[in-house]
């Protein structure tokens, strides 16, 4: 079987060497969309075409609609500058923005020259960022060392916060097939740019891949499960994706929207008070916390939400590769609790862990000394650790394989865990514990990441992002992250394999889903969810 397998290996390698490379002829600066033609930055390294508009500025009667398109231009548009970011309040992530013209994308390209001249076919990876649907940019990630790889790379602006996700009676009177999910159809119009226009970038629009973090692998759920991206990519990369599979609806969200209009002051005729509102406005109004802003099931965009589709069958069937972190929620514990100087007393630990969770009052007394028992604060060195270890089982570990244990019945799937646990701070200083493998940190192994605390590779750790980068770029050109310059990644399929990926120093090795299950009891998390625990 190992030398069928090879052999299975060795002939993949040589359909890409032989892949046909005529769809497109690609000129060296200057490239034209079906908007207009642009002129980007060519290098040894490869060429850039920044901040492209693949859409009108949602602005004045445009603001919460769906995503209209550009205005053409004739002569070439300078693409040596990213875009303005999406409206936002300054963060760690990204600068603060109020510009509203920010439907932006990047496209970067290998060289004109390597791998056939100047005819290419190369596959196409499109970046959503991360940022909790309220937060990040397009600019935030340089992804030389994936299009060294020979891939095409698309990174994405889309909506944010309340300007992309606002759920109101109003609007939703308006065009009920859109409502709360303008930043949502941002990307469905970027995918749909790349469709008509890669080509003439060198890309290849019948192989595309979409990926993203945290809120970008929510995005890739998502759009797995709408209608109106079905056909527009073969392959999504989810990492960190999966604490949101139950999406709200419109008809929840809606009171807080209402409630949202009349704190800036539009409580009467909202719809036309709203869209002239200041920026900086709805910003200072806007919700907190990672679930403020998600896309909405509203019967049209996004028919089910992404647990009931991918446990029914019914969502866009493509190949996907998820994971998680091993430390998920270290970080968030910094956020929430030690860097704004909140002591946490082992005293309130039943507390914490209801407001950690979002308890109800009514059932926290029941569940909190069910999880207290399965944590102890005896088996943590700290409290801080204790917590973040509970969110990092709860809201992502367990997900992601739940995710995995449903998709495996229709799709092929490669699933992982990222654990280095001395992975470079990027985001926030240190603090009085380890952040460990964290929320993010394996973004640094793909990406070049804009980065306020710089962060150097040891000789292990550049191994494991080089191991990294080349899986992930075989699974944009072969829907499958393997070829024979990796590591083996077994395809998780339970009960003939049930392996995940473990992505650690310095060479990623697979280890069972069981291990997976009972690092983070997910069977514990999975008799409280079966037993109506929120």
């Amino acid at each position: 079987m190992k030398s069928v397998a090879l052999q299975v290996l060795g002939l993949a390698a040589l359909l890409v060497a032989l892949e046909p490379r005529a769809r497109a002829q690609v000129p060296g600066q200057i490239v034209t969309t079906n908007n207009g033609p642009v002129s980007g930055i060519v290098t040894d390294q490869g060429r850039k075409f920044l901040g492209i508009p693949y859409a009108a500025p949602p602005s004045g009667a445009l603001r919460w609609q769906a995503s209209a398109p550009p205005q053409n231009w004739s002569s070439p548009r300078s693409a040596t500058q990213f875009g303005s970011n999406c409206p936002q309040p300054a963060s760690p992530y990204a600068s603060a923005s109020v510009n509203e013209d920010c439907l932006f994308l990047n496209v970067y390209t290998p060289p004109v020259g390597r791998a056939g001249g100047a005819l290419r076919n190369d596959p196409v990876f499109v970046w959503l960022h991360p940022g909790a649907f309220q937060y990040g940019a397009s600019s935030d990630f340089d992804p030389k060392r994936l299009v060294a790889r020979n891939l095409v790379v698309v990174t994405v602006n889309y909506r944010l916060g309340a300007l992309g996700f606002l759920a109101h009676p109003t609007l939703s009177a308006e065009n009920a097939s859109s409502v709360g999910n303008y930043g949502f159809l941002d990307q469905q119009a970027a995918l749909r740019w790349v469709e008509r226009n890669i080509a003439q970038f060198g890309g290849n629009p019948s192989k595309v891949t979409i990926g993203g973090e945290s809120a970008g692998g929510v995005s890739a759920h998502a759009h797995m499960v709408s209608p109106g991206s079905a056909g527009l990519f073969q392959n999504a990369i989810v990492q960190s994706g999966a604490y949101a599979v139950t999406l709200p609806t419109v008809a929840q969200s809606e009171p807080q929207g209402t409630a949202f209009a009349a704190a800036v002051g539009c409580a009467n005729q909202p719809a036309t008070c709203l869209r002239s509102t200041a920026v900086s406005t709805l910003l200072a109004n806007q919700g907190a916390g990672v679930s403020a802003y998600l896309p909405h099931v509203d019967g049209t965009t996004l028919p089910l939400s992404i647990g009931a589709a991918f446990a029914s069958g019914q969502f866009n069937r493509v190949h996907v590769l998820e994971g998680s972190t091993h430390d998920e929620f270290t970080l968030f514990i910094a956020a929430i609790f030690t860097l704004q100087g909140i002591p946490l007393s082992p005293d309130n630990y039943a507390g914490l862990i209801a407001g950690l969770l979002q308890l109800p009052a009514a059932v926290a007394p029941q569940l909190v000394p069910l999880i207290m028992a399965q944590y102890p604060l005896a088996n943590y060195a700290q409290i801080e650790l204790a917590l973040a270890a509970i969110g990092t089982d709860a809201v992502f570990a367990c997900n992601a394989a739940a995710s995995a244990q449903q998709l495996t019945k229709y799709v092929p799937i490669w699933s992982y865990e990222f654990d280095d646990p001395d992975a470079p701070q990027v985001i926030f200083p240190p603090v009085g514990y380890p952040y460990g493998a964290y929320h993010g940190s394996e973004l640094k192994y793909l990406f070049d990441v804009r980065e306020p605390i710089p962060g150097t590779f040891t000789a292990a750790q550049q191994q494991l992002s080089d191991a990294m980068v080349l899986h992930w770029s075989n699974f944009v050109r072969f829907g499958n992250p393997n070829t024979l310059q990796t590591s083996v990644w077994p395809r998780y399929q339970p009960p003939q394999t049930d392996r995940v990926q473990l992505l650690t120093t310095p060479t990623p090795q697979p280890y069972t889903q069981t291990a997976f299950m009972q690092d983070h009891k997910c069977a514990f998390w999975a008799q409280l969810q079966a037993a109506g625990a929120p």
